[in-house]
């Protein structure tokens, strides 16, 4: 192995440097959030992270029964890993892994291009297993994963609020985690039915255990204190209860006995993700990932895992989560030292740790060893620890990277002879011209996985060797041309061809065209060839996926090195050639309704997110906004006679009304109120979150006859805000409005919402009146 600190890489911002390694995590346990901020404050340059995972907000294990209590709301006790992977200048990618590929180092992932990896970290945690018990995965509600358990939860107080005869609510398991999880759901459900004037006495709850006792990992004194809770709140206690059957309204133990149970939560049998067992990695009996003191797998030292997925080979831990936390430490070093080349550390864990269990109410037991305390003071300690902990993650300093100054640190990675002869080579200046393409072995191989949809009009496509293109014009057709490109706004090259290419074809659909074939012009950092080739495959192969999707056929481009990742197409449509069925901006009539079929506010969010400022679940919701193609949409605007149509893209809502009544010489009114917004946008436009483009576009601000009246109307802004792959804005005649609303909102566009109308001219006058 080499040692590349040699390398020179001060003109490079710490974002433009060259990628020698990538890390990848798998889980937002609570060991993985403590490497992300440990990387945060700490970059290792030279190095790209990505972090996998299921969920955008992963909760905080010591708050979740306060939440249940109703002590905290969901972002109290939630952290934003979408936020927080970006602070850590990591990916993050919103999926699911279902295998490892460990011979090609790739991360399988449903639905979506694997993932290569230098060096993986596993740390999902510990999901129950209701596969064991007949009818449990049907009958029951495991308390993980907790976004389905909270759904579930959600679901549950609805129906207490409207409960009108006795409930038997029972949880299956005895440990810490079950019996903390039913005396807060207790808490909790009888105050709703306090508050709503209702007889609490209506909900009985059950707790069964297959183990002789209650929280059999705690001492005496605690297990006594719990049995006397929940003795005095009058909870049904069945030890040696183990659930063999799990029926609708019933569960049976292994000695006969059966129970009533309305609704059955289960916190017991934990195991390891399924997907493990294909993996070939050591795990034991219950599924879990066997690891070592240094904390990866016995098998591959490549591959290292944290938390409650893990069996420390050691001595047995439980699983709780004060052993993930303190694991993070040791997981962040060791993952440096690996990419380095250096020696690991041993994680040692403690022999007694505090455990803080709450009973529902504001109120706690403490539990160390041999000691147990409890009190109202405990409790308020607990919220006290579990504050200051959840704030090192979710108050996060503003733009941590840029505190490493112009001058980017000298790479330590450990690189072999070949590497490092290319890392040397990406980091020394760039050639100019075609000296700036991508190497031709790189972009064959991954352009080589591609497969374009196959039109007979297509005469010579990708994957022939030619120097272009020939595409057929079918007789009686004419041709469409349209052209876009942008720099990446987020950090899932995946997700960005999908939405670039979305976003290209745009035009053809408002046109009222029908996609024919597009070429691609890419730009992609420098870097090491398995890192440049993966992250063209990745790109790519979501582009390819919408483009065939529409039945536009990709049939070449061109790629080449840039400071950042950048991508456009230039997309030919067809239409008839007498423009018969040709939608265009200036056909606005009088009297018309103006629709608009997707929210906006992307231009904002992304700026908040470009601070690390906007929800991650904003920005999931955004990115599904703008992956929805506008092609249905364009068919049932032309189906319900719309008059003119266009896409709300880059000069914003008012922009794009602009380019609509200027040709057909009307007006419009716009009703503010009405505006569809995508979640957290009037948040970040509050908080000052503006886009780049937002200053160019306020200019337009002198076509609105009432501005003044409006100004500091919180949606304002939004009139201006920049769209990406935004939806389509048409004017329709005012008598099919409201069927053409119906048939949209059925076809995927739910915020498909009628925003105003099309009044008379003449030209001259201020064109646009904004309504409340």
């Amino acid at each position: 192995m080499i040692d590349v600190s040699h390398l020179h890489l001060a003109t490079m911002h710490p974002t433009e440097q060259t990628v020698l390694r990538d890390l990848v995590l798998v889980g937002g346990g609570h060991s993985h959030v403590v490497v992300l901020h440990m990387f945060a404050m700490k970059p290792e340059p030279g190095l790209r992270i990505t972090l996998i995972c299921t969920d955008i907000d992963t909760p905080y294990s010591g708050m979740l029964p306060g939440y249940i209590s109703g002590h905290y709301g969901f972002d109290d006790v939630h952290i934003d890993l979408g936020r927080l992977a970006a602070f850590a200048g990591a990916r993050f990618i919103h999926g699911e892994v279902i295998g490892l590929d460990r011979a090609h180092q790739r991360v399988l992932i449903k639905k979506r291009p694997d993932v290569r990896y230098d060096v993986l970290s596993i740390n999902t945690g510990s999901t129950p297993d209701v596969r064991r018990v007949q009818g449990a995965q049907t009958n029951a509600v495991p308390v993980k994963p907790i976004a389905r358990f909270n759904q579930r939860w959600l679901m549950l107080i609805e129906r207490v609020r409207g409960l009108h005869q006795p409930m038997t609510i029972a949880v299956v398991g005895g440990g810490a985690g079950g019996v903390e999880l039913l005396l807060s759901m207790q808490f909790r459900l009888r105050q709703e039915l306090q508050t709503l004037g209702r007889n609490p006495d209506l909900l009985r709850f059950v707790l069964l255990t297959a183990g002789d006792t209650l929280l059999p990992t705690h001492n005496p004194g605690v297990r006594d204190r719990f049995v006397g809770v929940l003795k005095e709140r009058h909870v049904a206690v069945h030890t040696r209860a183990e659930v063999t059957q799990v029926a609708p309204g019933c569960l049976q133990t292994q000695d006969g006995r059966t129970f009533d149970a309305d609704e059955t939560v289960w916190v017991t049998q934990a195991g390891g993700p399924a997907w493990l067992v294909s993996t070939g990695l050591s795990l034991d009996k219950s599924g879990f990932i066997k690891i070592n003191d240094r904390l990866q797998t016995l098998d591959d030292p490549k591959i290292f895992a944290a938390g409650d997925v893990t069996s420390f080979t050691d001595r047995p831990l439980e699983k709780a989560g004060v052993f993930a936390v303190r694991m993070g430490p040791t997981l962040a070093n060791n993952l440096r030292r690996s990419l380095r080349g250096l020696p690991l550390l041993p994680y040692r864990p403690q022999r007694h740790w505090l455990a803080l269990i709450s009973t529902g109410d504001r109120y706690a037991v403490a539990s160390r060893g041999s000691l147990a305390f409890a009190g109202a003071w405990v409790w308020t300690w607990k919220d006290w620890i579990d504050r200051r902990f959840m704030r090192r993650f979710n108050e996060l300093p503003a733009m941590a990277r840029d505190l490493l100054g112009p001058a980017a640190p000298v790479p330590r990675m450990s690189l072999n002879s070949e590497e490092s002869r290319q890392a040397v080579s990406a980091a020394a200046m760039r050639c100019g011209g075609c000296g700036a393409k991508v190497g031709a072995g790189v972009l064959d191989r991954a352009l080589s996985r591609l497969q374009p949809v196959q039109r007979d009009d297509v005469l010579i496509g990708l994957h022939e060797p030619d120097d272009a293109a020939v595409v057929r014009v079918p007789q009686g057709k004419a041709v469409v041309h349209t052209v876009d490109f942008f720099r990446s706004f987020y950090d899932d090259p995946y997700l960005f061809g999908k939405v670039a290419a979305t976003h290209a074809l745009g035009d053809i659909f408002a046109m009222g065209a029908e996609p024919q074939s597009a070429t691609a012009i890419v730009t992609v950092p420098p870097g090491l060839e398995a890192q440049v080739g993966d992250l063209l495959l990745q790109l790519m192969t979501g582009a390819v996926e919408v483009l065939n999707a529409a039945g536009c056929c990709l049939v070449g481009g061109h790629t080449g090195e840039g400071r950042e990742l950048a991508l456009g197409f230039a997309v030919n449509g067809l239409v008839d050639d007498r423009l018969d069925g040709v939608l265009r901006k200036g056909g606005m009539r009088p009297g018309d309704l103006l629709l608009l079929t997707k929210p906006i506010g992307t231009g904002t969010l992304f700026a908040a997110h470009a601070r690390h400022a906007a929800r991650g679940r904003w920005i999931d919701a955004a990115l599904r906004s703008m992956l929805v193609s506008n092609q249905a949409g364009a068919q049932i605007l032309r189906d319900h006679g719309a008059t003119a149509c266009t896409d709300v893209t880059g000069f914003g809502l008012l922009g794009h009304l602009l380019e609509m009544t200027r040709p057909a010489g009307t007006r419009a009114e716009l009703q503010l109120s009405a505006l569809p917004l995508l979640d957290g946008a009037l948040e970040c436009v509050r908080n000052g979150f503006l886009s780049s483009l937002q200053a160019d576009n306020l200019h337009l601000h002198l076509a609105l006859d009432n501005r003044e009246t409006f100004a500091e109307d919180p949606r304002y802004p939004l009139l201006f805000d920049p769209q990406t792959a935004g939806g389509l804005l048409a004017s329709v005649p005012a008598a099919r409005a409201s069927d053409c609303l119906a048939a949209l909102r059925r076809a995927g566009y739910p915020h498909a919402v009628a925003i105003g109308r099309v009044i008379p001219g003449p030209e001259t006058h201020v064109p646009v009146a904004l309504l409340a």
